[in-house]
């Protein structure tokens, strides 16, 4: 099932806020009445689009019953688990919204602090990130996600603080939807398409309920897709890498062609071979591994590994 890609065309409302789930079935109803208060509070048009990246809990069946209660709620299920920036990607195509705002499902943002994220993106910008100043998170998943920000400025040249709170324009969202292919990174998308972007502090509230479905691997992943999708960094690195050995090989090879000719020195054999292949065979084979990373994701993209499958989807509201 193919979305039907609202993105490309008039927005016919104000807000799309677009919320993935994942394993969340005890905090979406508090997330879906706080988010309805908030927004009717503006007195503005509005929708929510709730994208289920297949968590294998009760979620969808909790978002049936949201459904039912609340106006303006849509509700996606996808076929299987596509990973949070896939599942955002398929909400955005759903978007009838002049403006499109994504938060998690978590209530780690509280949305009570949108106001100030359209506070902010009203000064001009195309983009905002909410920022905390300090993200109440599992001390590991501080590491990874301070890992991938720093990555990600130093790639996009862009000093701001990535954050799944964010605010954007349409226009942003319906260039990066024009993106198909498998391995998607929303923040590069978006620095890609634009560098007006801002940041402004909010709350962030402890995780009350659950655990984060963001695991040390599933942060890594983030981060070689980011690097290989966005960045010929690691090839850059890999020529440097083979620069310097081969250098430092020559010069090896000079001084023991020199010690063996001019000075008459027996020359060891066995461990500076060793040692020569040790090393060098390391080199190359960690060049082979990040070439392989690209030609495999080059090879999935020629393929058409679908960014995501919806398998059903549901409205409050009339077409």
């Amino acid at each position: 099932m193919n979305s039907p890609n609202y993105i490309n065309k008039l927005p016919s409302l104000k807000y799309s806020i677009v919320v993935p789930v994942f394993r969340s079935e005890k905090t979406l109803p508090m997330l879906i009445e706080r988010l309805t208060s908030q927004l009717q509070q503006l007195d503005e048009s509005y929708e929510i689009i709730l994208v289920e990246d297949n968590g294998g809990d009760k979620s969808w069946q909790v978002m049936e019953n949201l459904q039912k209660k609340y106006e303006n709620l849509q509700i996606i299920r996808l076929m299987r688990n596509f990973g949070q920036h896939n599942a955002l990607m398929c909400g955005f195509s759903f978007c009838r919204g002049e403006v499109v705002i994504t938060l998690d499902d978590d209530l780690q943002n509280p949305p009570e602090e949108i106001p100030k994220l359209i506070s902010t993106l009203s000064k001009g910008y195309d983009v905002v990130y909410g920022v905390p100043p300090k993200r109440k998170q599992h001390f590991m998943r501080n590491i990874g996600s301070f890992l991938v920000r720093a990555i990600y400025k130093k790639i996009f040249d862009i000093q701001v603080d990535l954050t799944s709170f964010r605010i954007m324009t349409r226009d942003v969202v319906r260039g990066i939807c024009e993106y198909n292919k498998n391995f998607t990174f929303i923040d590069g998308l978006l620095a890609w398409h634009t560098t007006n972007i801002g940041e402004v502090e909010v709350k962030h509230d402890p995780r009350e309920i659950g655990s984060t479905g963001y695991s040390l691997k599933k942060l890594v992943t983030l981060t070689v897709n980011m690097l290989t999708n966005f960045s010929i960094g690691p090839l850059q690195l890999a020529t440097f890498l083979g620069l310097i050995f081969s250098t430092l090989g020559f010069l090896i090879a000079t001084w023991f062609i020199l010690k063996y000719l001019i000075f008459d020195i027996p020359v060891p054999g066995f461990t500076s071979i060793i040692v020569s292949i040790t090393l060098f065979s390391g080199v190359q084979m960690l060049t082979l591994g990040l070439i392989g990373e690209y030609l495999g994701r080059i090879h999935l993209n020629i393929n058409s590994k679908p960014q995501y499958f919806i398998k059903d989807c549901k409205s409050s509201e009339k077409e």
